[in-house]
């Protein structure tokens, strides 16, 4: 009997992680003449590669400590259904990417139920609540962690975990020219282009969007002084439903109307064709950190939510680019610290040729390679991450190739 496995993602970087990883568990699942069901919580991309979507990833994304409790009922109607399709279907292996909230009481209830647990992407418990570490010890099989301190951590606190490298370190370079991007964007190829990437939820975008176009004012009267030409570019996340990105559309419209301003869908390939880019703590920094170009971390969120990470949060950086490197290498703004005059201070540091731009570009370079597991060290294995989470979730069903041995290189 073919096996059902339980794939659940509830952010955009997770859904689009749950998307390649039922790709690969098919590929390596027909290279053995065999197939397998797959249910569980994701956005469009996961249901495309094949996931019988139970509960929409979009629906659950809320982050916040204020705002989770404003949308209380409503998650808490969704984490229902989908605890109760996993009793009605009883998969045969859970494998479970990030989103920690909802996640941690999903892995109880499978270890209830006696199915195999595979976290992949470690929740921050490096960073706060560590106390959760306990709720891995005790209803996490396996964990896979993208980041190479993370292993470690987990290890010396009784957990099997194992460094698979970064997803999106395996990416190549956005492949579309400048020209062809300007083309599709109607963007002005003699312009330098600047990023601007507040986030993938909705209240994310409604937070940090508006402080940024404020910036793009700024920069743009000193680049009028200085015969610049420069233009911005706002990503919109895939998760995005109809209704959000036309609320994108209209923040644009009331804090940047007149400003150069375009709409574009290929975050990736708006980071490699900018200059420089300021970008919302989260995912999007790691995409940016291995595409290269310089660019400046901001984030805030509410206040009683940033009173109480300042008291519980261990870490000394909020990007990841600097957690890697141990070091601060991009800068920070946040909270009260994400104010538009600051973003313009350390972008214009940024935007000419020089030192501060060559020495990020140099240590971001530095970082990216740390997140390729083949680079970790030597005897590292070469498997990619998510092929590597597809091989470990068929060594649990016993299905499949085996899994090969972390410590031996494959060519």
């Amino acid at each position: 009997m073919a096996p059902t496995i339980f794939i659940s993602a509830g952010e955009a970087s997770g859904e689009h992680y749950g998307a390649l990883l039922i790709e690969a568990l098919k590929r390596q699942l027909a290279a053995s003449g065999q197939t397998a069901s797959f249910f569980g919580m994701g956005g469009e991309r996961m249901v495309a590669a094949g996931l019988d979507r139970v509960v929409r990833s979009e629906d659950m994304a809320v982050m916040g400590i204020t705002e989770v409790i404003r949308h209380l009922p409503r998650i808490y109607r969704e984490f229902r259904k989908l605890k109760q399709a996993a009793r009605d279907r009883r998969p045969d292996v859970a494998v479970l990417i990030d989103f920690p909230d909802i996640h941690f009481k999903l892995a109880e209830e499978f270890h209830r139920m006696g199915v195999p647990v595979i976290f992949f992407v470690s929740p921050q418990l490096w960073a706060w609540k560590k106390r959760r570490i306990k709720l891995v010890q005790k209803y996490v099989t396996r964990m896979l962690v993208i980041f190479p301190f993370e292993e470690a951590f987990y290890r010396e606190r009784g957990v099997e975990a194992e460094f698979v490298g970064h997803p999106l370190a395996e990416l190549p370079m956005p492949s579309i020219s400048q020209d062809d991007f300007a083309d599709d964007n109607r963007l002005d190829p003699e312009a330098a282009w600047i990023g601007l990437l507040p986030g993938s939820r909705p209240k994310e975008i409604r937070d940090n969007l508006p402080e940024m176009l404020e910036a793009g004012w700024s920069l743009l009267e000193n680049a009028r002084r200085l015969k610049r030409e420069y233009q911005f570019l706002v990503p919109l996340a895939p998760t995005l439903n109809k209704f959000q990105r036309a609320r994108v559309k209209e923040l644009v419209e009331e804090y940047g109307d007149g400003l150069p301003v375009r709409l574009v869908d290929d975050a990736r390939a708006a980071l490699h064709h900018a200059r420089v880019s300021i970008v919302a703590s989260g995912t999007a920094t790691v995409e940016a950190a291995l595409i290269g170009n310089p660019f400046v971390v901001v984030y805030r969120v509410s206040r009683l939510t940033y009173a109480i990470a300042k008291r519980v949060v261990t870490v000394p950086h909020v990007a990841m680019a600097n957690l890697i490197a141990g070091k601060r290498v991009v800068p920070e703004l946040i909270q009260n610290d994400f104010t538009a005059s600051k973003i313009v201070q350390q972008l214009e540091r940024l935007l000419p040729d020089g030192v501060p731009r060559e020495s990020m570009m140099k240590e971001l370079r530095m970082v990216g390679a740390s997140l390729r597991a083949g680079q970790a060290g030597e005897g590292r294995r070469t498997t990619g991450a998510i092929e590597r989470v597809a091989t470990v979730t068929l060594e649990m069903l016993g299905v499949g190739s085996p899994a090969p041995d972390p410590s031996v290189v494959q060519s």
